[in-house]
């Protein structure tokens, strides 16, 4: 390029990155944001931050700038809550304000606002409330939810007695199951393990999750257009996504063929009437479009959580026999060995409950929490935050609390229990957030947490294939979720 050419191009470079500031400055209310370290154009604060690790970068940045911080992720700004305190007070104080859904670029390119986790305004409120309903209210055909997750430990149990005390990988058993059962709500039935269609949607759902955990994952959640150009697995996400659509698409077609507008059998059922009875509603979301959508969601959100947090709670187990140990013992004296185990028992078994709220806190499966926005021009504190930031409540930071939790980087049940060993419920154990967008699977996470171990320890004794000392159980961190290292067990039949 000759001289003047390359004279050009850099003075274009300098006025546009000047343009940026500019508005940057301006979207950033003379000084009424909360505050941050400086940002660059076009990239933000990416050069300060980790990204292989945003959430220590996060916690690094509370110590410098307080409890309400402000960062630019590339061009997206975003305000950071840390701490109970702030936590609490935008999204159960200021409820309304706080729920809206924020920006992930790689959500808005699959789902386009449809759905119950990733929409807004009216639809996300009609979607969650019937979702909600549906779930709470779910005595569809012969089982009730409960039922279902006894029934799916029954056949885990099998499927682990079946490895013959041989070392093996937790993942796929504690994934098909968790799954499985989201299934039989969803689709109205489960899934052998080795049917070739569940084994297929297990492969599209895990290569997703991957990519989303993935550096190119966050990396396109930062920068949309340009990753757009930049070959690898996140642009896989696209095909994957359209499979996992047109497989919930052929159920909905096998359910319109076979429904009973009296008897619902699952949630696609069900909502297959509600669209029935708001034909004449020209405002109702409730359109094929959303129903795979949200069919999608429930599936997602239902198969990965649950089995990740078991996955951690059996490492954990592995890493401290002692505590392993008690909970056998209050499982033989509450539950015994011919019973499966029920909800009913979890009050009785406060040392059991206390392990499995440990677990949840201590592995802080999503630490920034699911994005969220403002839905309007917000007062917070002594700032003004303009509607559509994105907000990341940093549940980290009201998780690893240490005014409630002593030793947070310690695990430890005692974290949930009295001085007379009675269960003590903590106003900062918020796993599944909180406020308007509060996870809604919470009530069904809880009984698989609960069933789901229950049913292995009543069986089994784990047997880890080093010295448990040796075992770590530092989490593997991303911005999206934490995940446990790999790692192999065995099981005793007890």
């Amino acid at each position: 390029m000759d001289p003047l050419g390359a004279t050009t191009v850099f003075l274009v470079i300098c006025v546009s990155c000047l343009l940026f500031f500019s508005a940057w400055r301006k979207m950033s209310g003379s000084g009424k944001l909360p505050p941050g370290p400086v940002a660059f154009p076009i990239i933000g604060n990416m050069l300060q931050l980790n990204v292989r690790n945003l959430p220590q970068s996060i916690h690094e940045l509370s110590a410098k700038y307080g409890p309400v911080f402000t960062i630019y992720l590339g061009s997206l700004r975003v305000v950071v809550l840390y701490g109970q305190e702030a936590v609490k007070e935008a999204l159960i104080d200021q409820g309304d304000e706080f729920s809206g859904r924020g920006k992930l670029a790689l959500a808005d390119k699959l789902i386009k606002g449809a759905g119950i986790i990733f929409s807004n305004g009216e639809r996300w409120k009609q979607l969650r409330r019937f979702a909600l309903t549906t779930l709470r209210n779910f005595g569809m055909g012969k089982k009730s939810i409960e039922e279902r997750i006894q029934e799916e430990a029954r056949f885990l149990v099998e499927r682990l007695r079946n490895t013959h005390e041989r070392p093996f990988d937790p993942t796929i058993p504690l994934t098909h199951a968790v799954s499985n059962i989201i299934c039989s709500i969803v689709f109205g039935d489960r899934f052998d393990y080795e049917d070739q269609k569940f084994l297929t949607l297990i492969k599209l759902t895990e290569e997703n999750n991957e990519v989303f955990r993935s550096l190119l994952g966050q990396l396109y959640n930062f920068f949309p257009t340009l990753m757009d150009y930049i070959p690898g697995p996140h642009q896989e996400l696209l095909k994957n996504s359209e499979e996992l659509r047109i497989f919930v698409l052929e159920r909905v077609k096998m359910h319109k063929e076979s429904l009973d507008l009296s008897c619902p059998r699952d949630f696609i059922d069900a909502f297959l009437i509600k669209m029935e009875q708001e034909q004449q509603n020209g405002q109702s979301e409730f359109n094929t479009e959303n129903l795979v959508r949200s069919t999608i969601d429930l599936f997602l959100a239902g198969t990965g959580t649950s089995s990740t947090t078991l996955r951690h709670g059996l490492l954990i187990l592995l890493k401290y026999p002692d505590i392993e140990e008690k909970v056998h013992e209050e499982i033989d004296r509450v539950i015994g060995r011919s019973r499966s185990p029920c909800m009913a028992d979890r009050s009785q078994m406060p040392y059991t409950d206390a392990v499995i709220h440990e677990i949840q806190r201590f592995v802080n499966l999503v630490p920034l929490s699911v994005p969220h926005a403002v839905t309007r021009d917000t007062h917070f504190r002594q700032y003004v935050i303009p509607k559509g930031t994105t907000i990341f409540p940093a549940l980290q930071s009201v998780l690893g609390d240490s005014r409630e939790f002593p030793k947070p980087e310690q695990f430890n049940p005692g974290h949930f229990l009295d001085e007379n060993g009675a269960f003590k419920k903590s106003d900062f154990f918020m796993p599944f957030s909180a406020g308007k967008r509060i996870c809604v699977g919470e009530g069904l996470a809880r009984m698989e947490l609960f069933l789901l171990l229950t049913t292995i320890l009543q069986n089994f004794t784990l047997k880890p294939l080093v010295d448990p000392k040796d075992i770590s159980i530092t989490l593997v961190t991303s911005f999206v979720s934490n995940a446990p290292k790999p790692y192999q067990l065995c099981v005793l039949p007890r």
